[in-house]
């Protein structure tokens, strides 16, 4: 097609020339608008971990007032109330080892207001027992795991063993006969213990009692002769002369009893338990609010008023993120399941 000379100017013309003001500003809007719809679907989200936490947080210790679960939620949650700018109220709902307070949480609604302060039994008991309603690895999402107590294995000074090592050789020499007591069936003194029979190859025979506080005096009177108690409980009987403190339950030693050897450092590779307690909430609560809770949890962890209770219980801060949490409570659960079966431990809650 040939331009006539007029229409060939005009064309030039319509090419060079620039955009008029309000075009351009049209054109730089576009990206912009287009930002605003992608905020736009990200918004509630955001806003939702922003928001948290709306209303008091409930932090529900499976145990009665006065133990150490008990103890370490009311240590952490003074400081973690100031952290989150809202009430965080310790609630004991007790019963069946834990498990009513676990079921709780678990069956509560997913939004982080409600919250567990778990310990090895919410791990334990379903593993032992088989009628606990809820799964410990896919109705609760782990939070922070918060702190640890050492276990230490005692016996009654007039068994003649100073060692862990002797104290193998004798109960081997003597299968069913020594005794030794817990807190009751399916609670972490018992699976202790097991664990113990288990990895050495040794049966000493289980008597248990309805709390901790209940099988101590039967052990001071030698009726017992060996038991696996919290270190903080145990401390001042060992160096008042009443127990013999044989080996630590953990992979360090306690500064509680700082000359006493681990389990593995005395000749049992492989044993590690701890009266552990961390921080879950129900499955299905969102991961920004769980990610929240976690770096809280941590920072209130590093202040001194939390590490000061918490050594003044026994107990070490022992940090761990969500996800490291998680394969945690994975190991423990496959670890008293495989040990619940092949000893044939098995309990009904009532």
């Amino acid at each position: 097609m040939i331009l006539r000379p007029q229409a060939a100017r005009a064309a030039r013309a319509s090419v060079q020339a620039p955009v008029s003001p309000r075009r351009r500003t049209h054109r730089a809007r576009a990206p912009f608008a287009l930002l605003l719809l992608l905020a736009s679907t990200l918004l509630p989200a955001s806003v939702s971990a922003q928001g948290y936490p709306v209303r008091p947080v409930r932090l529900v210790v499976p145990f009665p007032v006065g133990g150490g679960s008990d103890t370490t939620a009311r240590i952490l949650s003074a400081r973690l109330s100031d952290r989150l700018r809202q009430p965080l109220i310790v609630e004991n709902r007790t019963g069946a080892g834990g498990t009513i307070g676990a079921e709780h949480v678990a069956r509560s609604a997913p939004d982080g207001h409600v919250l567990l302060l778990g310990s090895p039994e919410l791990v334990m008991l379903p593993a032992v027992a088989p009628r606990v309603s809820y799964d410990p690895l896919k109705d609760f999402a782990p939070i922070a795991r918060v702190a640890d107590v050492p276990l230490v294995l005692v016996v009654h000074p007039a068994l003649p063993v100073a060692s862990a090592r002797e104290l193998i050789v004798l109960a081997r020499r003597r299968p069913g006969e020594l005794v030794f007591g817990s807190a009751g069936s399916g609670t972490t003194s018992h699976l202790a213990m097991a664990l113990f029979n288990a990895l050495t190859g040794t049966r000493m025979l289980h008597v248990p009692y309805k709390g901790a506080v209940l099988a101590l005096p039967d052990l001071l009177a030698g009726t017992l002769q060996a038991g696996m108690n919290s270190t903080p409980a145990a401390a001042p009987l060992v160096r008042s002369g009443r127990l013999r403190a044989l080996a630590m339950s953990t992979v360090r030693r306690s500064p509680l009893l700082p000359e006493v050897p681990t389990l593995a450092e005395a000749g049992v590779p492989g044993y590690e338990v701890a009266l552990w307690t961390g921080v879950l909430a129900p499955a299905g609560t969102p991961a920004a609010t769980v990610a929240l809770l976690a770096r809280e949890i941590e920072g209130a962890l590093q202040s001194t008023e939390v590490r000061d209770g918490l050594a003044k219980l026994g107990a070490e801060p022992n940090f761990a993120l969500p996800e490291a949490f998680s394969t945690f409570l994975q190991s423990e659960y496959s670890k008293w399941i495989k040990l619940t079966r092949d000893a044939d431990i098995r309990i009904d809650l009532q």
